[in-house]
């Protein structure tokens, strides 16, 4: 190879690595943001034991505002295992996976902001 070409395939190289690297910063501050401070709303208990199914209906609201989990979750003892609109709901399935408590704390947010609007939590016991 001469010196131009090891400079256009230099070049390329530093095209290709700049570009990947600028995707894949993009996708990161793609992110949505946490959800904020969850206003005071309903908490209810739920017993189960390991393996079995807890599902959490929570109803579809308009002008663009969304149900998010807005807590993390111990995923020792619970793990999401589906998501569906169902009827005038939306519907998140976890799976008991382990001994131990959790709880699940959803807020209704305008699209991804961090502002919630109303909250629901759960408290899940797994035997």
């Amino acid at each position: 190879m001469n010196g131009r070409h090891r400079y256009v395939a230099l070049v390329a190289a530093a095209s290709v690595l700049t570009a990947t690297l600028a995707t894949v910063a993009g996708a990161r501050t793609a992110a949505a943001p946490p959800v904020g401070p969850l206003p005071s709303g309903p908490t209810s208990t739920i017993q189960t034991q390991v393996g079995q199914l807890v599902a959490f209906a929570l109803p579809h609201r308009p002008s663009g505002r969304v149900w998010r989990i807005a807590r993390a979750i111990d995923s020792k003892v619970l793990v999401q295992v589906g998501e569906a609109d169902v009827g005038a709901n939306v519907v998140l399935v976890f799976r008991a996976k382990g001994k131990g408590s959790a709880t699940v704390s959803f807020g209704l947010t305008r699209g991804e902001t961090a502002k919630a609007y109303e909250a629901r939590r759960f408290s899940v016991k797994v035997q």
